[in-house]
Parts: C-alpha cells; structure tokens; sequence
C-alpha cells in the first residue's frame, strides 16, 4: 500500500490555492467533458464524475450549469489539452497538465517559470516514464463491506490500491480502466464522493529545506497560472510535515 500513500502525502493537494482557482478548474474540466461525450451526464459518465466533484467543492450549480452550455455553443472551439515535462532544480521531475485555448501563451509562460526557477522544459513524453497515470475514486464507507474484499472484487477492474482515510475509501486503478471501475462502483451502489486522474511517481527524490524552498516557488507559479490544470512532481514530503 506504500507508493500511493506516500504519493498523497507529498502532494499535499493544497486545492489550487483559492476557490475561484478551484471554480475555474472544475469548469473547464466540466466544459471538456461534456464537449467530448455530449451535455447529458446520464450519458457521459465523465461528466457525471466531474458534477460530483464539483458537488463536493461546493462550486454553485449556475456555474456547473454554465461550463456545460459553453460546450455546446457554436463558437466555442474547445479547450486543448497539453501536457508539459521538465526538471526543476536538483533534477527534480516536474510534470504539468494544462487546458488551453492558446497552446502558444501556455508553452510560452510555462517555459518562463522553468527557466526563471533555475529549471529547464524538456521534450513531450521525456517524463512519461518516471511516473504512472491513475485513476483515483474516493467512495463513501459502506457498511458490510471490507477492504480486502472490495480489493480482491476490483482487481479485474484494473485496481491495484484500496486504502481508507477517515470516511471515505480510496481506490487506485488503472487510468484506461476508468469507466470500468466507476461504472462496477455506480451498478453496485457505491456512492463516489469524488474522482481524479493523476499521475504517481515512481521514485520519490528527498531534498534538502533550501532546495525544498526553491522549488516549492516553481511548483506554486505554476499552479497559480490559469491554464494549468494539475503540477505532479517526484519530491519526498518532508516527515516533520506529517502532523499539520
């Protein structure tokens, strides 16, 4: 159960720093969603996973409402979906996901903060390798059911981790498995709470507090700009952290 553990742990999600950041996260990802599987959720079940989430973050409903029109207007061309890899300072492996309507303003103020925080951007898929795509499900507790079983019932699901945290279970699994697993959740009456791709690292690099400072200032300007969508990265959390 270790890697994914630990992986939680170093991320710290700190939920895009404020709640408009959030807002305007969830919004595009909604808009996404239902431009690729249509505005309906009861036939996109990415859609419906997303409307949970947004659900969860408290994002009003006018707004949910609202990023799904968007993809249905005529002249609206969509947001593109890139992905950027690099090294921070002391070779740390940094992996940007982004949702754009302007690829050029994107690479460009993402090559910026790399090369402003002593970084360099690297080659699409040079990073590929150093981590794994997951699909994450947090799901409500269900009375009855253990984890062991639960595990053992969604290994041919792709599932590979099932662990819990206070109220809820959370279930790792492979990223093209997806709509297998959330549709085998939703059929046997599992209440997803909320869900997210991620990418875990494979190796998790320790660093010193000075460097952890430097880098902490690349990851941040990088979340803080608006067409960033998700920053994952292979730093080991610092063990004093563990109880804030």
């Amino acid at each position: 159960m270790g890697r994914a553990f630990e992986f939680r742990k170093a991320r710290k999600f700190k939920r895009w720093g404020n709640m408009a950041r959030v807002f305007t996260k969830l919004g595009k990802e909604i808009t996404i969603a239902a431009k690729a599987g249509g505005p309906d959720p009861e036939n996109n079940p990415h859609l419906r996973a997303l409307m949970q989430n947004a659900k969860k973050e408290n994002m009003p409903k006018d707004n949910v409402e609202r990023a799904i029109k968007r993809a249905v207007e005529k002249d609206f061309t969509g947001y593109k979906e890139m992905n950027y890899e690099g090294y921070g300072p002391y070779g740390i492996a940094i992996f940007v996901e982004t949702a754009t309507d302007n690829t050029t303003r994107t690479v460009a103020n993402v090559r910026s903060y790399f090369n402003k925080h002593g970084g360099s951007l690297g080659t699409s898929g040079s990073l590929e390798f150093l981590f794994d795509h997951k699909c994450v499900f947090h799901i409500a507790k269900k009375e009855g059911i253990s984890l062991e079983d639960l595990e053992l019932e969604l290994i041919d699901y792709g599932v590979d981790e099932v662990d819990e945290d206070e109220e809820e279970v959370i279930i790792y699994g492979e990223f093209a498995q997806n709509s297998a697993i959330q549709k085998y959740l939703e059929e046997n009456g599992f209440e997803i709470t909320s869900s997210e791709f991620v990418r875990i690292p494979n190796d998790l690099k320790e660093v010193t507090p000075e460097q952890r400072e430097a880098l902490d200032k690349l990851i941040e300007k990088l979340e803080e700009d608006d067409d960033v969508q998700n920053v994952f990265h292979n730093i080991k959390e610092d063990d004093s952290e563990d109880e804030e």
